[in-house]
Formats: C-alpha cells, sequence, structure tokens
C-alpha cells in the first residue's frame, strides 16, 4: 500500500468476499463510519468486487484491477472468501486471501482475542492477549516457491510438502510482536515445534531470541506448541502477545477466539476476515456479527477509534 499524505483523506477498499461476507462487511462498516463521522477521519470507501461475483463478472475470483485497488489503496476491508468452492487456478479460482498477502507483503497478521461483556471465556479467566503470526511463510503451498506450488507428489503414492522459513520473514514478525508487546503488559511468547523441526523452527527462534535481546524491557518465552494449547486451555490470561510461524499461528487464533467467549467470528489482521470461512449456514443470522464489528479499526485509525468500536461491539 502507498505512502499517505496526511491531509489527503484515507482510502479504504472494501472486497465484501463470498458467503457471510456481505454481511460481515456491512456490520463492519456501520461501526466504521460512525467513528469516522464522530472523529472526522476523513475515510473514503471504494467497493471492488472479488471472489464468486469477480468470477461471474471477469472470468477470475481477483481481477488484475482488484489488486491495483488494493496496492493504491491505505488500506483493506476484506469480507470471507469461499476459496474452497473456486475452480482451479487455470480458470480463474485465485484465492483473494492468499494472494493479496503475498502482492501487497502482508507478512504480520495481527489477531487478538478479548473477552466481551455478555460473552464470558469458556473456560479459565478473562482473556485479553494478541497473536502474531508470520504470514508469508511456512508450510502454506501457495507462498513457499518462487515458481510452482510447495505441495508435490513424486510418484501417485507419496506426497510432500515444502516449509519455508526465512531470517528476514522471522525477524520482522518478531519485531512487531515485541513492538506490539511494549504498548502492552510487556511480554512475548515464541511459539515453535524446534524439538523436531529443528532446523526451520530453530532458525526462527534464533531469530526471535536476537530481537528479544534488543528489547529488555519486554519479558520473553518460549512454549511449544502441543503444550501451547493445552496452556491456552488452561489459563489463556497468562498470555500478552505470542509470535509464532503461519500454520501454527492460524490455528492458535482459533482457539484463543473460542476460549476467550467468540461466538462464531473474530478479527484478523492490517487484513480482516471472519474466523471461520464464509459461514454459508449462517446467512442472515445476526449472531455471526458480534465478534467482527471491530475489523478495521484497531492497530490503523488510532486509541480513540479503537475504543468506541470496542464499545459498539460490546453494546
Amino acid at each position: 500500500m502507498t505512502a499517505h499524505d496526511p491531509s489527503a483523506p484515507v482510502r479504504i477498499v472494501v472486497m465484501e468476499g463470498d458467503g457471510i461476507g456481505p454481511e460481515i462487511t456491512a456490520a463492519t462498516m456501520e461501526v466504521v463510519r460512525a467513528v469516522d463521522a464522530l472523529f472526522k477521519l476523513g475515510l473514503g470507501f471504494t467497493p471492488v468486487a472479488i471472489g464468486l461475483a469477480a468470477l461471474r463478472a471477469h472470468g477470475t475470483t481477483l481481477p488484475d484491477a482488484a489488486l491495483e485497488a488494493a496496492k493504491a489503496a491505505d488500506g483493506v476491508i476484506l469480507g470471507p472468501v469461499s476459496h474452497n468452492d473456486y475452480p482451479p487456478l487455470a480458470q480463474g479460482g485465485h484465492n483473494p486471501s492468499g494472494e493479496l498477502r503475498k502482492y501487497l507483503d502482508l507478512f504480520a497478521n495481527i489477531r487478538p482475542a478479548r473477552s466481551r461483556g455478555g460473552l464470558p471465556p469458556r473456560c479459565g479467566s478473562p482473556v485479553d492477549l494478541v497473536i502474531a503470526r508470520e504470514n508469508t511463510e511456512g508450510f502454506y503451498a501457495d507462498r513457499s516457491m518462487f515458481l510452482g506450488s510447495g505441495e508435490f507428489m513424486p510418484t501417485a503414492d507419496l506426497a510432500l510438502s515444502v516449509r519455508k522459513i526465512t531470517r528476514a520473514g522471522s525477524t520482522r514478525i518478531a519485531q512487531a510482536a515485541f513492538a506490539l508487546a511494549a504498548r502492552r503488559r510487556k511480554k512475548v511468547t515464541a511459539v515453535h515445534k524446534a524439538n523436531v523441526l529443528r532446523v526451520s523452527d530453530g532458525l526462527f527462534l534464533d531469530c526471535v531470541r536476537a530481537v528479544a535481546s534488543r528489547c529488555p524491557g519486554v519479558d520473553y518465552e518460549e512454549r511449544i506448541i502441543d503444550a501451547m494449547a493445552a496452556l491456552l486451555v488452561r489459563d489463556a490470561a497468562a498470555f500478552d502477545v505470542i509470535v509464532t510461524t503461519n500454520m501454527f499461528g492460524d490455528i492458535l487464533c482459533d482457539l484463543a477466539a473460542e476460549i476467550s467467549g467468540s461466538r462464531s467470528c473474530r478479527f484478523a489482521q492490517r487484513r480482516r476476515r471472519a474466523r471461520r470461512g464464509t459461514g454459508p449456514a449462517r446467512l442472515g443470522a445476526r449472531h455471526c456479527r458480534a465478534g467482527s464489528r471491530q475489523s478495521v479499526l484497531p492497530h490503523r485509525l488510532g486509541r480513540h477509534a479503537a475504543q468506541l468500536a470496542r464499545r459498539a461491539q460490546e453494546r
């Protein structure tokens, strides 16, 4: 996304997505427009078609014009997409979520999980944590190779998957996590499986430890992924900022959201989405909106706007 002139309107592209995406996006827009009017933030919104609607109209789920609109904007509101229902890539079935992450280099998937009034935590104490999930590497087959897929079958009876971990990617997600912790309760937990993935997670931990050594005011600890899942269930209140690789972060985000009391949705990153896909069975059901209304405001539009969004959500 391009550098923003403080005197110019904040340009936000709105991509509704598929399934319950339009409903979630509409709920998000209610809050964003109210905050914009109250704080005079100067937000401008441009709807851009993606997903199945774009496939019908343009023959692809992610037209080039949508990518360019996102690149030129200051932010993107992205609803959930039904990429499992898309045709093969050769027939226009691009995953907008993954493609935007790569094209815009959205490396930090910042996912808060916080208990709300009226939605008590499902176990343990009230939850207020943030997961900093690396977003461009890992085991995800669409972002681990320069050319081709990270999953392949050398024979009919053998399937292989490549995991990509880089020093640059690990360092910048660690820096994002420690910057978050410095503004919160000053604790970072790195989650890994270095006891098995000694090389790739070993590199990840080396990078996180290097960043930790430069942040003496932030407490640092490490947890193995399977133990971490159990510890979140036992007492998620013990954690502040969790930093981890792509797949582990994807799993822990859903777990943390569920523990915090989420009914079905939660928000994501510097790109946001509903927690459990497009939820076609929930079309028209207002219970999908409670966890999604905050989506674009935190981390982008300032403390006061974020606080107002939280109050609106809790009501």
